[in-house]
């Protein structure tokens, strides 16, 4: 006997999961594996997936894997846009690049919503999902991904 699967489309469902991840200090972590695994692990099918990081000096970005030069060049466009240690700056209380990572999260997104489809976001096919941080050092950043939709059961036939 094999498996079959069966779509459960009467009774959506909303489903909520803790990830963490550590950052290697400044830069980008792309997520889209973990975020896919995530949802077949919650028996996603079609729907909505939503990533939430509950940081204010990280942000999740949609940009392209395909070229690591696009995320050296979008470090590189940040620094010049936002400097750590601006004179400006009056919170300082954690270094100098304190407030500078909380304007780099702001500019960005905490939050993605991003299409479910057969069981996997449903993105561009040069997209991937990235946490970006924006500390100096590593941290360990805490992210919520939400699922509504609904959910593929396995039976037996």
């Amino acid at each position: 006997m094999g498996f079959s699967a069966s779509v459960s489309a009467a009774h959506p469902v909303c489903l909520n999961r803790p990830l963490v991840f550590q950052s290697s200090g400044r830069g980008t972590r792309e997520l889209t594996s973990e975020i896919d695994g995530t949802l077949s692990d919650m028996q996603a099918h079609e729907g909505v997936c939503h990533v939430f990081i509950h940081h204010t000096s990280a942000s999740l970005i949609i940009t392209e894997n395909a070229d690591r030069d696009v995320q050296v060049d979008l470090d590189s466009y940040m620094a010049r846009l936002v400097p750590d240690g601006d004179p400006i700056f009056i919170h300082t209380d954690e270094g100098d690049d304190d407030m500078s990572a909380h304007i780099r999260s702001v500019l960005t997104a905490t939050t993605l919503t991003i299409p479910v489809r057969e069981g996997r976001c449903d993105l561009g096919t040069w997209q991937g999902i990235f946490l970006w941080e924006h500390r100096a050092r590593p941290h360990r950043r805490r992210l919520t991904l939400s699922y509504q939709g609904s959910t593929r059961h396995r039976g037996t036939e």
